[in-house]
C-alpha cells in the first residue's frame, strides 16, 4: 500500500494529533461503513475518552447549567457539568448538519484549549462539509472515499511524547510562502503546517526540522485549503559574481526545492478543485439551499426560549421557567415567609420555534431561435435533472418559456414531476428571445409565491441575446434596455436569481445582466446537461 494513500494519509493526520493537540483536529469525510469504522477504532491513539456530540444538541448539555429536579428535590441549587468540560477528545456526527450557532460555540471551545475535534462529515455534494467556522480550526482533512476495507490497516506503535523540535527562518519562510502561492489566505493554514512538521518529526525522532517533515506538513494542511493550483516562481537570476565564504555558508540552512515541494501539493489536490472554488464563489451571501427562516411561537424548529410575559400571545416554556426560578426560590420564601414555589414575571420564558417556507424555483428558458437546437436540448435536459432533485426536496417549480415576442407560462407552481416533465418535453423552439418579458413573467410568479408564504428564485437559462423589447419591438438597444429594467425591479422586490449563460461564449450583456440582481453568473460553453445541472445546484446551495 502506498504511503500516500488517503488511509496512510488520515493515520499519518491522526498520529500528529496525538503528539500535538494544539492542531484542532481532522475533518473526515466518509460514509458509514467498516471503513470509517476502521478509523474509529483507531482513535484509540488519543489514549482518552471521547465525547460524542450531534448538532441538535442544546446549551446545558453542551456547558452544564441548572439540573431542575435535583434542585426542586434538595431544595437548593444543583449545578450538572456539560459535556465540554477541560481539554478531551470530541467526536462530532453528522458534521455536515453543524448549525452556524452551534459550530460558533464549538469553535470557541476549541480556541480555549478544548478538544482535539474529529469532525465526521458524510455530505454527498463536494460543498456539504462543516461551517468555515470549524473548518478554519481543523488543521487536516482526509477523504476515506472509495477506500477498500482491506487497506483500512489499524496504526501500530505507540505514540511518542512531544519535546521541543528546532527550526529556521528559512523554513517557516518556505511554509509561508508555499501557503501563499496556493491562495490560502489564512495565518492558522502556515502555523498548522509549521506545527504538524515538528509533530512529524517527533514521530521519527528528530530534533530538528527536515526536508521530509515539511513535505508532509504541507500535504496534509494546505492541500485541502488551496484555492488555486500553485505555481512555481521563476528562479532567480544567477550573479555574475560568486559570493563571499560568509555567504555560502549562511544559505545552507534549509535547501529543500520549491519545486518538490509545490509538486507534493499538487498531488493531493481534488481533481475538481477549480470547479469546487467557483462553486463556492457563486454561492458567497446565499443560504444553505432552503427557504426563508421566520421565527414564531407555534410550530417549527425548537430555539433557545427568551423571557416574556403572562400575558403575551407566546407559548410559556414551563421548564425553562422553572429553571430560571430555581436559584431564587430559599432567598424568596424567606422575604415572603411562605412555603411552596415562588414564580415572579421575571422569570417567564416564552417558546420560540423557526420553521423554513417552501422554496419555489422558477425556470425561464430562452427557446428563441438563437438558441441553438443542441443548446435547448442541454437546457431541457438540465432543468429535468433539477426538477428531479427539487421533487426529493419537495420543492415548488414553475416552468417559463420566452420566445418570438412574449413569455407563456408552460407551468404554474406545482410538485408534479410527471407533469413538469411532460411540459418541458414539448417545448418548441425558434423566434427572437424577448427576455425582458421572460423576466417580467417570472417576477410576477415570484410575487405570487410571496403572498403565499413561498421563497421563490428565478432561474434564468439563456444566451443573452435579447432582440425584443416589452412592447413587441425588433429593437436590440431596447431590449436591453427593458432587461436591465426589469433585473432592478426583481432586485428592488428581494426575489433571488440565478443567470446561466448557455451561449457558447460568455456574453457581457449576461454578465451586466446578473451584477444588476445581484445574483451569480453562470458562463457554460459547451456544457452537457449534467454539468449545468450540477453547478446550478451549486449556486442554489442544494
Amino acid at each position: 500500500m502506498s504511503s500516500d494513500s488517503p488511509w496512510d494519509q488520515a493515520i499519518l493526520a491522526l498520529r500528529l494529533l496525538a503528539i500535538d493537540p494544539a492542531l484542532g483536529g481532522i475533518t473526515l469525510r466518509a460514509r458509514a461503513g467498516p471503513v470509517r469504522d476502521g478509523f474509529l477504532g483507531s482513535l484509540a491513539v488519543l489514549d482518552c475518552n471521547l465525547v460524542k456530540l450531534h448538532p441538535a444538541m442544546t446549551d446545558d448539555v453542551l456547558h452544564g447549567g441548572l439540573d431542575l429536579s435535583a434542585t426542586l428535590a434538595a431544595g437548593r441549587v444543583v449545578q450538572k457539568q456539560g459535556l465540554l468540560q477541560g481539554p478531551r477528545p470530541i467526536l462530532l456526527t453528522m458534521a455536515e448538519r453543524t448549525p452556524p450557532g452551534f459550530a460558533a460555540r464549538l469553535a470557541a471551545h476549541l480556541d480555549a484549549g478544548g478538544g482535539p475535534l474529529i469532525a465526521l462529515d458524510e455530505g454527498a455534494a463536494p460543498d456539504e462539509t462543516l461551517p468555515p467556522a470549524l473548518q478554519e480550526r481543523l488543521a487536516f482533512e482526509v477523504d476515506l472515499t472509495g477506500i477498500s476495507r482491506a487497506s483500512a490497516i489499524a496504526p501500530k506503535g505507540k505514540t511518542p511524547r512531544p519535546y521541543p523540535v528546532l527550526h529556521t527562518p528559512a523554513q517557516l519562510a518556505q511554509i509561508v510562502t508555499t501557503a501563499a502561492q496556493c491562495g490560502i489566505d489564512s495565518l492558522r493554514a502556515p502555523a498548522f503546517a509549521l506545527a504538524a512538521a515538528k509533530a512529524h518529526a517527533v514521530l521519527h525522532g528528530r530534533t530538528a526540522l527536515s526536508d521530509a517533515d515539511i513535505t508532509a506538513a504541507c500535504t496534509l494542511t494546505l492541500a485541502h485549503r488551496a484555492t488555486q493550483i500553485p505555481e512555481a516562481e521563476p528562479p532567480a537570476p544567477v550573479p555574475e559574481t560568486e559570493p563571499d565564504a560568509g555567504e555560502k555558508t549562511q544559505n545552507t540552512d534549509f535547501d529543500i526545492p520549491n519545486e518538490i515541494l509545490l509538486d507534493a501539493i499538487r498531488a493531493m489536490l481534488p481533481d475538481d478543485l477549480l470547479d469546487r472554488v467557483a462553486a463556492l464563489r457563486a454561492r458567497t451571501g446565499k443560504g444553505n439551499g432552503t427557504g426563508a427562516a421566520r421565527k414564531g411561537n407555534r410550530r417549527g424548529r425548537p430555539l433557545p426560549s427568551r423571557a416574556g410575559r403572562k400575558g403575551d400571545d407566546a407559548r410559556i416554556d414551563l421548564v425553562a421557567t422553572l429553571r430560571a426560578a430555581a436559584p431564587w426560590q430559599t432567598i424568596r420564601r424567606h422575604d415572603t415567609g411562605r412555603e411552596g414555589l415562588h414564580i415572579r414575571a421575571s422569570d417567564i420564558r416564552a417558546k420560540r420555534f423557526e420553521e423554513r417556507s417552501d422554496r419555489l424555483l422558477i425556470f425561464a428558458v430562452d427557446a428563441s431561435g438563437s438558441a441553438a437546437l443542441a443548446r435547448l436540448a442541454e437546457a431541457k435536459g438540465a432543468v429535468e435533472l433539477l426538477l428531479a432533485q427539487a421533487y426529493a426536496r419537495r420543492d415548488h417549480v414553475a416552468l417559463i418559456s420566452f420566445r418570438g415576442t412574449e413569455a407563456e407560462v408552460l407551468l404554474p407552481p406545482t410538485r408534479s414531476l410527471v407533469q413538469t416533465k411532460r411540459r418541458l418535453a414539448s417545448l418548441p423552439g425558434g423566434g427572437g428571445t424577448p427576455l425582458a418579458a421572460g423576466l417580467q413573467s417570472a417576477l410576477e410568479q415570484a410575487l405570487q409565491a410571496q403572498r403565499r408564504g413561498l421563497t421563490p428564485t428565478i432561474c434564468i437559462l439563456t444566451d443573452g441575446r435579447a432582440n425584443i423589447a416589452r412592447d413587441g419591438s425588433a429593437n436590440r438597444v431596447l431590449a436591453a434596455d427593458d432587461a436591465q429594467h426589469m433585473a432592478r425591479t426583481i432586485r428592488a422586490n428581494g426575489v433571488d436569481a440565478l443567470v446561466i449563460d448557455t451561449g457558447n461564449r460568455p456574453a457581457e450583456a449576461l454578465k451586466s445582466l446578473s451584477q444588476t440582481l445581484k445574483a451569480p453568473y453562470l458562463p457554460l460553453p459547451r456544457a452537457d446537461a449534467n454539468r449545468l445541472s450540477a453547478a446550478v445546484s451549486d449556486a442554489l446551495g442544494d
